[in-house]
């Protein structure tokens, strides 16, 4: 009796916990779209710079590097930009084409430190009334009633091996 309550625990801690994915997941993309449309704005602005001198990105870049040490800060700065950019955008563009199964399977996706940091400070634990999060909800508790049953049955195996040893010890 003992085992089932603490696996329903499990399971019901589980379908809690994971019934809030697509919200989170919808936190996150909404605060990865804003980011990647703030870094179209410097990148387009970048390009142009580069464009009106008659340059491309690389050599642009390549450009402010010979520079003065200014140009070489910027230079270092304006690529870790550009790598940023192309590494949201497409995150965005994963995220934004998948169901829910497919946020699930992309979950590394949502690995932006300062996004997550924002998403998690706007996350709001609801009901999960859409079909997502009543389906992470059930995967959650299967996962969650799965683990706690499987830790308790292991631990029982244990205390039996145990007691098993223990009794086929001479002088026990």
């Amino acid at each position: 009796m003992l085992f089932r309550a603490i696996a329903l625990a499990g399971g019901l801690a589980g379908a809690a916990g994971l019934s809030q994915f697509p919200e989170y997941a919808q936190q996150y993309t909404q605060r990865l779209a804003g980011a990647v449309h703030e870094l179209d704005g410097v990148v387009a602005r970048f390009d142009a710079d580069a464009a009106g001198l008659g340059l491309d990105r690389a050599a642009a870049l390549d450009d402010l590097r010979r520079g003065s040490r200014m140009g070489q800060a910027r230079a270092q700065s304006m690529g870790e930009v550009l790598a940023r950019h192309a590494a949201l955008s497409a995150d965005l563009a994963h995220l934004r084409g998948a169901g829910p199964a497919g946020l699930a399977l992309n979950g590394w996706r949502f690995g932006d430190p300062a996004i997550a940091r924002e998403a998690w400070a706007a996350f709001r634990p609801a009901l999960p009334v859409s079909g997502a999060g009543v389906g992470f909800g059930a995967v959650g508790f299967m996962l969650g009633y799965g683990l706690s049953g499987g830790a308790l049955a292991g631990l029982g195996a244990l205390g039996r091996l145990a007691s098993r040893r223990s009794r086929a010890l001479p002088g026990a």
